[in-house]
């Protein structure tokens, strides 16, 4: 009986585009992370360090740091929705360090940042974090994910294709991380 292969083909032009991606799924959101904290740069720091890799730069540790930094900022965030933007920032530089392995982990890597936005946009609008959201919220959050799926470029799809569907679980952000995955692979 064959079996799946275990790592997939990656090329740093598929490396770069979808790192690009993610950090314009991100900074869409950033304004919701600096409006309750403006002195705190780290999850633009992490935007700017995924696009410069983007436009070519090389993959350094200093990009590794700025993702973990914009981690530490969602920590440390005034609000869910604040948290998730930042969360996104740290997705998007991360995306820059997706593994050629054959994993439904990956799927975060490359759709985290795009995932976080969405919720970061729902909670925003939602009237209590620890409440259903509303209906403009969630739709809110659905126009985020289809945002997302029609700014995807084919770097993102093409790999996608290349790995197992998304996981199950991770909540929230876990649901959207699904939902946009299988609309990029339909």
């Amino acid at each position: 009986m064959p079996t799946e292969p275990d790592t997939i083909e990656l090329s740093l032009h598929e490396l770069r585009d979808i790192a690009g991606y993610a950090a314009d799924c991100a900074r869409r959101v950033l304004p919701l992370f600096e409006q309750s904290h403006p002195a705190d740069t780290r999850p633009r720091d992490a935007i700017d360090a995924a696009r410069t890799f983007a436009g070519g730069s090389p993959r350094t540790a200093e990009l590794r740091k700025r993702a973990w930094a914009a981690y530490k900022a969602a920590a440390e965030a005034a609000s869910p929705a604040a948290a998730d933007a930042a969360r996104a920032a740290s997705h998007a530089a991360a995306a820059a360090y997706l593994h050629p392995k054959a994993s439904a982990h990956q799927v975060k890597h490359i759709l985290g940042a795009a995932a976080h936005a969405a919720r970061a946009e729902e909670l925003a609008h939602a009237a209590d974090a620890g409440e259903p959201a509303s209906g403009e919220a969630r739709h809110l959050a659905a126009q985020a994910l289809e945002r997302a799926r029609r700014q995807a470029p084919a770097a993102v799809t093409t790999v996608l294709g290349r790995l197992p569907a998304a996981p199950p679980g991770g909540g929230r952000v876990g649901e959207f991380l699904r939902i946009l995955d299988a609309a990029l692979r339909g």
